[in-house]
């Protein structure tokens, strides 16, 4: 039935999240419509998004592949990001976008009364103050916020029925990356082809580059606390190199729940997309804990990862400090893939940024972009410096 369906706004749909998103509603025909679509520089890929689907808004990055592409549908819409974001017949948009692209629709479409189905770490790492705020005041319109990565999803889901007194700590899993067995001497050598051979993930390069020197589990650590609003410091990580559970919840008992499944990033997807229901479609394939047999669990080696302490050092100040790292690791990141930098340069650039930047309290959101782009320059400077892997 029409009335029915849920209706999805794609933002980023030609990347990982996004084309995963799209398979989802490929299989759900009868449960999700397509309204809108956006993406950055692959227009090729969107132009073919767009056929299939027809959706009633479309974007793409200025330029002249995208006003090729905007001649070519006359029949939809060309709204920016923000606009397509709180459209009257969206009902769910998905934040897959990189970077702080998505800062903008995110707070808009909560600001509207939309559920934003969050895919993108940076803009709650950033302006997780902002998007709670925004979510606060949109409560009354339906505002919703469901977690999209496989760790927050695990525990939203495992914290569905549940009281937030009753929540004592929250566990994220990681698997330790494409470097998990390399000894730390072994890391000044290694090329970013080996850094984006992630052992158990399909991901972009940005995140595939963080997993390996686990910032990113940093960056998780912060969503958590502004997703499910509970302190840094009751948030731990742990290796799992399986990467089956997905994370879990301790709860004031004692009691411990977890959320397994493949690593298969539709899942969630689903799962954010359909919520509250469980839809029949299964886009992963059954979990078999027999086939698997044994799964391991150690504690994290934080000496062989060193950006993990100080992203979880800037989220605990509580100040810009989070915002200057994130923008940081995006410069270091960008530094080491196109080879201006090693791998262990990019945590010792990250302390170097911590340590420089000057924090202000309680920011607002213009602060909070203002330190990231601070933290970017930081690093492009102290690159373009030949000065990276001074200490």
């Amino acid at each position: 039935m029409a009335s029915e369906l849920t209706r999805v706004a794609v933002l980023g749909s030609t990347g990982s999240i996004g084309q995963q998103a799209l398979d989802v509603v490929r299989a759900l025909p009868d449960r999700f419509r397509l309204v809108a679509l956006a993406a950055g520089g692959n227009v090729g890929a969107l132009r073919d998004q767009a056929l299939e689907f027809r959706p009633e808004a479309v974007w793409a990055r200025p330029g002249r592949d995208a006003d090729a592409l905007r001649s070519e549908l006359p029949a939809a819409s060309w709204q920016p990001l923000e606009a397509m974001a709180a459209r009257a017949d969206v009902d769910v948009v998905l934040v897959a976008t990189s970077g702080l692209a998505g800062m903008a629709p995110t707070l808009a479409a909560l600001t509207a009364g939309k559920a934003v189905a969050i895919a993108n770490k940076e803009v709650l790492v950033v302006g997780g103050r902002a998007v709670r705020a925004a979510l606060e005041g949109g409560r009354a319109r339906g505002a919703e916020l469901r977690p999209v990565d496989s760790e927050h999803s695990a525990i939203w889901q495992c914290l569905w029925g549940e009281e937030p007194r009753a929540v004592a700590r929250l566990t994220l899993t990681a698997s330790g990356g494409a470097f998990r067995d390399r000894d730390r001497e072994a890391l000044e050598r290694v090329t970013p082809e080996e850094a984006l051979r992630h052992p158990t993930w399909r991901m972009g390069p940005k995140v595939t580059v963080d997993s390996a020197t686990l910032f990113n589990k940093g960056l998780e650590a912060i969503e958590a606390r502004w997703l499910f609003d509970i302190p840094l410091d009751r948030i731990d990580v742990l290796q799992h190199r399986e990467s089956v559970v997905h994370s879990m919840v301790t709860f004031v008992d004692g009691s411990v729940k977890a959320q397994l499944g493949e690593p298969d990033m539709r899942l969630p997807i689903q799962v954010a997309l359909g919520y509250p229901a469980r839809l029949p479609a299964q886009p992963a394939p059954a979990m078999d804990l027999a086939a698997r047999g044994t799964l391991t669990f150690a504690p994290v080696d934080r000496a062989r990862f060193p950006a993990l302490a100080v992203a979880l050092e800037a989220g605990a100040r509580d100040d810009t400090s989070a915002a200057a790292v994130s923008g940081a690791d995006e410069s270091a990141v960008a530094h080491f893939l196109a080879g201006r930098c090693r791998f262990t340069d990019i945590p010792r650039l990250l302390e170097r940024a911590l340590e420089a930047h000057r924090p202000a309290a309680e920011p607002a959101l213009e602060e909070l972009l203002a330190a990231e782009r601070w933290g970017r320059r930081f690093v492009d400077e102290a690159v373009m410096a030949g000065t990276a892997g001074v200490a």
